[in-house]
Formats: C-alpha cells, structure tokens, sequence
C-alpha cells in the first residue's frame, strides 16, 4: 500500500510538472511569436516611448516663442528697456520692427506675426512728464487662450517696469496697455476648436474608410484580381476614393452649417475657397489611408493604424490645441510632415481672419505636394504586392 500511495505521489507529482513544463512552453512560443514579428513589437514598444517623449516635451500649458513685432514711433529709452526686456524673456521672439501703423493688418494676415506692441508717439516724454503713457497690446486670438496669455504675458513686463519708476522716482507713473484681441473680440474658444476639429475629424475618418475599404478588397482576394486587370491600377484606386471623397465633402457641409447656425462661428473669408482647401486636404487624408492599406494585411490593423497611430501626432504637433511655437525645434520639424497642421492653419485663416487665398497658398501648395507624393508610394507599393 505504502508504495502504490508513493508510485500515485509521483505520477502526480510529474503530471504537475508535465504541466507547469507545458504551460512554459505555451508562454516561450508566444514570446517567439511576440518577438519575431517587428511591428508588433514597434507597437507594444515604439508606441508608448513616443508618446511619452512627444507629450512630455509638447504638452504645455505655457505659451513660448511667440512671433511678435514692434512700432515704436518714439524710439525712447522707456520703449527700448520695455523691448530690451520682453526679447530677454523666453515669450516673445521679436522678429521685425514695423515702420508705419498700416504694416499691423499686413504683418497679421501674412501669418508673419501673432502679437504687435503699438507705443504711443512720444512715449517716455509724456511718461516723465504727465505720468502717463500708452502702449496698443493686439493679439491673434484665433486661439482665445494663446490669445490671453500673450497679453498677460506683456502686461506683466510693462507692469514690472512701472514699478520699477515708481520706487526710484517715487512718483504715480502710470502706463496704460490698451489690449485688442484680433479675429475673436468675444474670446470664443469654439472659433479656435472648430478649424481645428475638421483637420483632426477628416483626417482620422478619411484614412480610416479608405484604408479599411482596400483592406477588406485585399483580405477577401479581389484586389489582386482588380488590379491584374486591364484597368490602369491609378484608375481603381480612384475609383475605390471617389465615393469617399463625396461622403467626406457631405461631411464638411454639414460641419459648417452646425458651425455657423449652431455654435456662431463665422466665415470670414471666401466660402468657395474653403471648399477647395478642405478638398484638398480630403484628398491628402484619403490619399494616406490609401498608404495605410499597402503596409497592412488586416481591417483591424488598418484601424488601428488610421486610428492610434495617427490620433496623438495630429493632437498635439497640430497646433489644434497647443501652439506649434511652444514646442522643441525638434518636434516642430516633425510636425511640418503632418497634414492637419497646414490645414487648420490655412482653415483658420480662411474662416477667422478672411485674409485672401494667397496668404494660404503656401499651406495650400504643400497639401498638393503631400497628396501627389502619398499617392505615389501607394501606387508603387501597390504594384510591387502584386507582381
């Protein structure tokens, strides 16, 4: 008896390790299969080292570097301290000195500039004399925030230079900052969001359509026989985009409807030209979901793709919530291959400021140059899958 306990004893001490052994084994092949695919491991790896450099350098609430400039009519030692001060701080970068009051619009509507200082004629004259001088504060305030901090951000030097007379001189000096938001005198944060929001949407949706309508080709087999065809590839591949491309226009239409009836945003600028900027930069968006779907095998990787991947660089080197300025040099190189960063710069200007379509031509030239290159890779890597 006490054998056949101890025989039972071992049997069921080795079915146990027989266990454990085959359970090992089960997590050592799924971590052969783990390691040997490289976009997986760039996912569970590359995805959160860059996420957590991106938003721990980008994610700021303070506002730096922004682009100002000067008229200064009076040329004074008052004025040059007040410069001299505002160029020492890590705000403002004074990038030119304008000559005449008609230079403010120009300078604003070139996108040159987001905040001028207006010194008023003989200001250190009238400051040691009456105890008072004023100074013009106007702001871009596309972005209500960006806006307010810029004029806090220069009220605070000239208010510290007051005070400063004040305790040497001992007399009531007092300089008055008169502030004028441009583009957004009621502070509305749905006229920055709004621009914003459609280069973020059409981006992510646009992709995400067209890469998972030639996936789903793909993975049932009938691309391949597509594009063995007679038809030219470029011609199924457009045709595939067409009705996207109508469905995101419809999209648009009913964006600006609810933006201007609904939230009171205004369409400064040409209407026409709205339509064809956001045109073009549907046909960008498509165009990389076109991209997406030659690198992908799966619908579910082409969502996660269009989804994941593209979400956070378009949220925060977008400059639709955090302006572009106040980031690294570095990430603001990044951020010049991102679409949406051309678009929602060309679409606020467009909507908010109303400036003419050439000040957004430049935007407008590099989504062109972006759509005919992406389409251009995709249809290579097309014709490369198939022979």
């Amino acid at each position: 008896m006490k054998k056949m306990r101890e025989k039972k004893k071992m049997k069921g001490m080795r079915g146990i390790l027989f266990s454990f052994s085959s359970f090992f084994s089960f997590i050592e092949k799924e971590f052969h299969h783990i390691f040997r695919d490289v976009r997986t491991m760039l996912i569970i790896i590359g995805i959160p080292v860059i996420q957590i450099l991106i938003i721990g350098f980008a994610v700021s609430t303070e506002v730096k570097n922004v682009q100002a400039a000067i008229y200064d009519p009076s040329n004074d030692i008052s004025t040059q301290l007040i410069i001299n001060r505002m160029e020492a701080s890590e705000y403002f970068d004074i990038v030119t000195l304008l000559k005449s009051p008609e230079e403010v619009d120009r300078v604003f509507k070139e996108g040159k500039v987001n905040f001028v200082i207006v010194f008023g004629e003989n200001f250190n004259e009238n400051l040691y004399h009456t105890g008072e001088a004023s100074v013009q504060l106007i702001a871009d305030a596309t972005d209500p925030n960006q806006g307010t901090t810029m004029i806090t951000y220069a009220t605070n030097v000239i208010m510290n230079y007051q005070q400063e007379l004040m305790q040497e001189y001992n007399v009531p000096f007092q300089i008055v900052p008169e502030v004028q938001m441009l583009y957004n005198p009621e502070i509305r944060s749905s006229y920055n969001f709004v621009p914003g929001l459609m280069g973020l949407i059409f981006m992510l949706i646009c992709a995400m359509m067209t890469s998972v309508a030639i996936v789903r080709e793909k993975e049932t087999g009938t691309m391949e026989v597509l594009l063995a065809s007679p038809m030219k590839p470029i011609y199924i591949v457009v045709s595939k985009m067409v009705p996207y491309f109508l469905i995101s226009w419809f999209i648009f239409i009913i964006i600006l409807i609810l933006s201007v009836f609904i939230l009171k945003v205004p369409i400064s600028g040409s209407l026409i030209w709205l339509n064809v900027f956001t045109l073009i930069f549907i046909i960008v968006a498509l165009s990389l979901g076109l991209l997406i779907s030659t690198l992908v095998k799966t619908q579910v990787a082409a969502i996660l793709t269009s989804g994941m991947v593209l979400l956070m660089p378009i949220m925060i080197l977008s400059g639709l919530i955090f302006p572009i300025e106040s980031v690294p040099v570095v990430l603001q190189w990044i951020s010049s291959i991102i679409p949406a960063r051309w678009y929602i710069a060309g679409a606020r200007k467009l909507m908010i400021e109303g400036v003419p379509v050439y000040h957004v031509l430049k935007e407008m030239v590099i989504l062109i140059g972006m759509a005919a290159l992406i389409i251009a890779i995709s249809l290579k890597n097309f014709k490369t899958r198939l022979e």
